[in-house]
């Protein structure tokens, strides 16, 4: 029985325990492998002390480890928390103090990054470093210790009683504003999202699943959780450029590719031509351009494509099936399975057809709140109205900031994101329309629309775009593309044509706050 999420593992381990669980470069590792693996993993940090609850944090890349050391913690009744591994040592500080974490795993060359840091973090006990056996470094207040040593030998798996509304993860997303929040999940929200996904998507044991994005968002991490579900295969890539993806894609014969707007942005400039194994492709984190979509569409015929919107105290809210991209590719579908959006007002009444409200989320997926927290988990975790007047007990719901509405046919569209909508000369404008224009320049690959403080119109608006390879292009062209179809107050008072990729955030996505920050710094004292 499967009410905790590790036990996915072994539920699989039980019916196929010779199926394909893990592939990582030239490694492979089988159900039953993967299970025993787990458990004496989870009786290692056991034996370490670790307490029911208590927060074991995993910084690195994608390797078995990992995967292992993930769902051990969770195993051994403590709660996993997955570190991005391109982030800094202050910036793993940060969570390893703000989450109290006891026991982290890294390893010795990451290790070496963080020995400044790691006297700082008080509650942190013991370090496992994964790929040293002798010469560990010593670090005052910690014990460190190697992977081997750590994991029992005998397979004990440690009796703990965990329910499924037991936090099993916490996950850190970026905010707008201020330092990173950590999103606290239960078992039951890990398990609902693992099925919700696998039924729509239709995932079978004979699934081979890439995993490229990081396990630290909870895109990334689905893409193992939906693997365990259905007894398929997941192959783990740390991968450089996107030409690399291809060829795993093509070498493994992937059949589920998950991605985000920038790098399906990329990918679809490549030759997918002797790509043949793809079932579905997936899209999250943003919305995919139009430009984009067609590229995919042409390149990838006889693969399904998949629209999904989602955030992390939710997980995933919508999905548009396949069927009705060709007419209706700016709509973000319908609910998930095992979940209700709601489309309200601020009071909290329903609205009506074609009116813009809030996205509301009601259901398994709503996530426990954010930790030590209290305001920002009030903001966004708040009371839906009862449906059953009988009902005493009110029951929270996640409410997104994002601004939706939904046609007659209950399908919904994205508006605005409220954390990102400019203000200019009493206009309120979605950097999304701005973005479409540039996009439909067959010479723009990647584009961002900004708001920058301006002393008279409030904001000004801030295009910057990269050109695609080989394209020739100058900011002249953009702005007479921009005149040609948008109205006067959207059109961008600055724009910039840059080589390259737009800088991404740990979650693959554009920054879209760093490149506010810079285009400020750089247009401010110029407005003035």
């Amino acid at each position: 029985m499967t009410d905790l999420i590790h036990d996915l593992i072994f539920a699989a381990a039980e019916r196929t325990p010779g199926a394909e669980a893990l592939l990582y470069q030239d490694r492979r590792i089988g159900y039953a492998a993967l299970a025993g693996q787990v458990a004496a993993t989870a009786g290692g940090l056991h034996e370490l002390g670790l307490g029911r609850g208590e927060r074991v944090a995993v910084y690195l890349e994608k390797r078995f480890e990992t995967v292992i050391a993930l769902f051990a913690a969770m195993a051994a009744g403590g709660a996993m928390v997955p570190v991005n591994p391109v982030l800094k040592a202050e910036q793993v500080a940060y969570i390893l103090i703000d989450c109290n974490v006891r026991i982290l795993v890294t390893s010795l060359e990451r290790l070496k990054l963080l020995q400044a840091v790691l006297p700082l973090c008080h509650d942190l006990h013991t370090v496992i470093v994964t790929d040293a056996h002798n010469n560990l470094p010593m670090i005052a207040g910690l014990a460190v210790v190697s992977w081997e040593a750590m994991v029992t030998t005998n397979g004990t798996y440690p009796e703990c009683r965990v329910i499924d509304s037991d936090m099993a993860a916490i996950i850190y997303t970026s905010g707008s504003t201020g330092k990173p929040k950590g999103v606290v999940l239960s078992h039951r929200n890990l398990l609902a999202g693992a099925k919700s996904v696998a039924q729509y998507l239709q995932n079978c044991p004979d699934d081979r699943i890439l995993t490229v994005l990081p396990l630290s968002f909870d895109y990334g991490l689905n893409q193992l959780t939906t693997a365990f579900y259905a007894g398929a295969a997941n192959v783990l890539m740390n991968y450089l450029l996107p030409r690399d993806i291809i060829r795993i894609v093509d070498e493994q014969q992937i059949t589920c590719l998950a991605a985000v707007p920038p790098l399906w942005i990329q990918l679809a400039q490549l030759d997918w031509e002797k790509t043949s194994s793809l079932r579905y492709i997936t899209n999250s984190g943003g919305a995919m351009p139009h430009a984009t979509l067609r590229q995919l569409r042409g390149a990838l015929p006889h693969t399904e494509i998949f629209l999904m919107y989602g955030f992390t105290e939710a997980f995933r809210s919508t999905y548009l099936a396949p069927e009705e991209l060709a007419r209706r590719p700016d709509s973000i579908g319908k609910a998930v399975p095992n979940a209700e959006v709601l489309v309200l007002r601020e009071d909290g009444s329903p609205c009506a057809p074609g009116e813009p409200g809030e996205l509301v989320h009601r259901g398994a997926l709503v996530a426990m709140g954010y930790w030590n927290d209290a305001e920002r988990t009030a903001q966004c975790f708040k009371p839906v109205k009862a449906r059953q007047a009988g009902l005493p007990l009110v029951e929270i719901a996640a409410w997104s900031g994002d601004t939706v509405r939904m046609d007659e046919e209950g399908f919904l569209y994205f508006i605005e994101r409220r954390d990102e909508m400019i203000k200019t000369s009493g206009y309120r404008v979605s950097p999304t329309e701005v973005e479409e224009v540039a996009y439909a320049s067959a010479w723009v690959a990647e584009a961002v629309a900004i708001g920058v403080p301006h002393p008279v119109l409030g904001q000004a608006i801030a295009l910057i775009a990269t050109v695609r390879n080989g394209a020739k292009a100058d900011v002249d062209l953009l702005l007479q593309a921009c005149k040609q179809r948008l109205p006067a107050y959207m059109l961008p008072s600055h724009v910039e044509l840059r080589e390259g990729n737009l800088p991404r955030n740990p979650n693959g996505k554009i920054d879209r706050k760093l490149l506010s920050q810079e285009m400020q710094h750089l247009l401010t004292g110029s407005n003035r």
